[in-house]
């Protein structure tokens, strides 16, 4: 079993040719840069800043009028477990999150990943949208991003609309 002075000195190992730091600043700038394209078409205040992570993830959330009205985001993850790009829907707090994972359970919601509230656990539904990419061709792989972000969030604000229309006589 690893103790973390054990786990401290096999990182301090691992980073001493540099290579990880390298990958870790490429990873959270193209995140900084894709986080700017959202921010261009939103607008700034419609995209969070960026938070880099602890090596789980690295994301920055996007508010929408549709989704804020209903104390939800969209959050543009980087997820150091896959390696993958990825867009989950979250809420402000807890409460609401379980109140949504029940909702879109409740309504046998199966179009994304349903995610079981948890210790830890930040999403509602995920999408992945990207594990076979190369950031070296940016533009491609911004709008690959931009387009499967639009069509997550088209897919959550119409199946909420239905969900309210069906509750309204």
């Amino acid at each position: 079993m690893n103790t973390l002075d054990k786990d401290i000195r096999e990182l301090q190992k691992r980073l001493s040719d540099g290579l990880i730091q390298r990958a870790y600043r490429g990873i959270v700038s193209y995140m900084s840069r894709l986080r700017t394209v959202f921010a261009d078409q939103r607008g700034e205040r419609a995209t969070s800043g960026l938070y880099q992570g602890y090596f789980d993830m690295t994301y920055f959330a996007l508010f929408s009028d549709e989704l804020k009205e209903r104390d939800l985001k969209l959050a543009v993850v980087f997820n150091y477990e896959t390696f993958g790009l990825e867009v989950w829907l979250t809420a402000r707090n807890r409460k609401i999150q379980r109140r949504y994972w029940e909702l879109f359970l409740n309504t046998g919601y199966k179009k994304h990943r349903l995610v079981e509230p948890a210790v830890g656990i930040d999403a509602i539904v995920t999408a992945v949208l990207a594990t076979d990419y190369s950031v070296e061709d940016e533009d491609s792989l911004n709008a690959h991003i931009v387009e499967g972000v639009m069509a997550f969030e088209r897919d959550i604000v119409s199946f909420l609309s239905e969900v309210d229309a069906r509750k309204t006589p």
